[in-house]
């Protein structure tokens, strides 16, 4: 180990203490959003969250959860004040040891002054403490934490974390997590990572489950299941923890169809990693809820969550193509705007015709001149919503998902498979654990293949109009 004397200047203890010095500018505000402008109020500036330590008691009978998150952050400019996403009545605010004030402004933003300004720089340690019914809050005009007969799911897209821990709730600031939570014996609660601890009895009556997701991680991909499930636990050839789970309210033949295809995602992940690059976590495996619980599958970090119904009527493996696609397309590469949603689903749509060709049930080319051809007339509404920009209240229009497929579908045809296949394990590789935009994936695209996309990429994701460049 090399030693060293250090000189501890003014501005670097002031940076440390959290104090401005004399040749700085006065603190300012953090502003209340991170710049996306479908979201402008999602997410907020003036910090970088590096950890969230998250720790709960979940009351299933009444739907209470209290709960404690310590924040570890860095402030990236001098701070008077700055806004947290959350959305749960407030009992206190901490600030690096200290008291600090909050006010509620909106349905989900939490303005925390604290007792001292906070240099650049410097770093800040912010603890909340909550109580609250999280089914009875309403923010952004619904309420994503779903009460269950047996529990309560926090999964949803792109609101969730408000219901149940304060956050920077944007997909550009990713952080690691630790999870836990305290709840009656015999409820078991899944989460995003590995266990860390698994139904420890704490007092009597009452157990501790702990999670840990060492890997950055957007806000929205994180989520709890809570209830009553079968967990079965494995690890992988790599050596990774694979942990699935499924509700013990599906009926045996939705359960058994749901198995066969959840019990695959380690050999599916595998293979999407032939495509894609290297898989970028280090644990694996899936959640099933109840049939209707929730009504979508979410590529939540490390282990998705599906809903029961998608196995009604029988093995769902291209569902779960989909959802682990996102592992790389999503979850591990984020947008950086919510508008290039595309980034995400539709490249998970594509690697489920991909999936397709590998089985022989149909080739890619085969199912996407079905979906130009057949599934969408060309006087269909699909041709008028633009992929690469769909808007807030389509976000999850079928065209972001189906025309974004036969995009990148074109895109392979256009550049060829050494080349398109170059591109996905680039981006992938380039933007791993962080997030991209549309514009950049282009510029790869172009610098990779040596094709100019500019017309392509206006006619397949702009273009209200069924595009005739096939």
């Amino acid at each position: 180990m090399l030693r060293r004397t250090v000189t501890v200047t003014a501005a670097v203890l002031a940076a440390v203490l959290g104090v401005p010095t004399g040749s700085q500018a006065a603190p300012a505000p953090g502003s209340p959003g991170a710049g996306d402008v479908y979201y402008p109020e999602y997410g907020n500036g003036g910090y970088d969250v590096a950890h969230y330590d998250i720790r709960l008691r979940y009351y299933p009978d009444t739907d209470r959860l209290t709960g404690t998150t310590t924040i570890l952050a860095s402030a990236t400019q001098d701070l008077s004040r700055f806004n947290l996403d959350f959305a749960l009545a407030t009992k206190s605010v901490r600030v690096n040891n200290r008291a600090a004030g909050f006010a509620r402004q909106s349905d989900h933003e939490l303005v925390v002054t604290p007792a001292r300004a906070i240099a650049k720089g410097a770093p800040l340690t912010i603890v909340v403490e909550y109580d609250d019914i999280p089914s009875n809050v309403v923010a952004a005009g619904l309420t994503s934490w779903n009460r269950t007969p047996d529990g309560a799911l926090a999964v949803n897209e792109p609101e969730i974390a408000w219901w149940w821990y304060p956050s920077n709730d944007h997909p550009t600031d990713k952080a690691s997590f630790d999870v836990s939570v305290l709840v009656p014996d015999g409820v078991e609660v899944i989460s995003n990572g590995a266990p860390t601890r698994w139904a420890a009895p704490v007092f009597d009556g009452w157990s501790r489950w702990s999670w840990r997701q060492d890997k950055p991680q957007a806000t929205y991909l994180t989520f709890l299941a809570i209830g009553d499930f079968d967990t079965y636990q494995d690890t992988s050839a790599d050596g990774s923890p694979i942990v699935t789970a499924y509700n013990t309210r599906l009926d045996a033949v939705t359960a058994a169809a749901a198995k066969s295809s959840v019990e695959r995602s380690d050999e599916i992940t595998d293979w999407l990693a032939g495509h894609f690059g290297p898989y970028p976590f280090g644990a694996r495996g899936g959640v099933v809820t109840g049939a209707g619980d929730q009504g979508f599958a979410l590529e939540t970090q490390t282990r998705p969550v599906y809903d029961g119904r998608s196995f009604i009527r029988g093995s769902n493996n291209s569902l779960v193509v989909h959802e682990l696609a996102h592992q790389w397309f999503g979850d591990s590469v984020s947008v950086g705007q919510w508008k290039d949603i595309w980034l995400n689903e539709g490249f998970a749509s594509y690697a489920q015709w991909l999936w397709s060709e590998d089985q022989g049930e149909g080739t890619a080319a085969e199912i996407a001149d079905y979906v130009y051809s057949t599934v969408y007339p060309a006087d269909s509404e699909f041709w008028q919503v633009l992929p690469g920009d769909p808007g807030p209240t389509r976000l999850f229009d079928g065209a972001v998902y189906d025309r974004g497929a036969l995009t990148l579908h074109h895109l392979r045809e256009l550049v060829g498979d050494e080349d398109f296949f170059a591109i996905l394990k680039a981006w992938t590789e380039a933007k791993k654990h962080s997030a991209g935009t549309t514009p950049e994936f282009q510029a790869l695209a172009e610098r990779i293949s040596g094709v100019d996309l500019d017309a392509f990429l206006q006619e397949w994701l702009y273009t209200p109009a069924v595009p005739t460049s096939v």
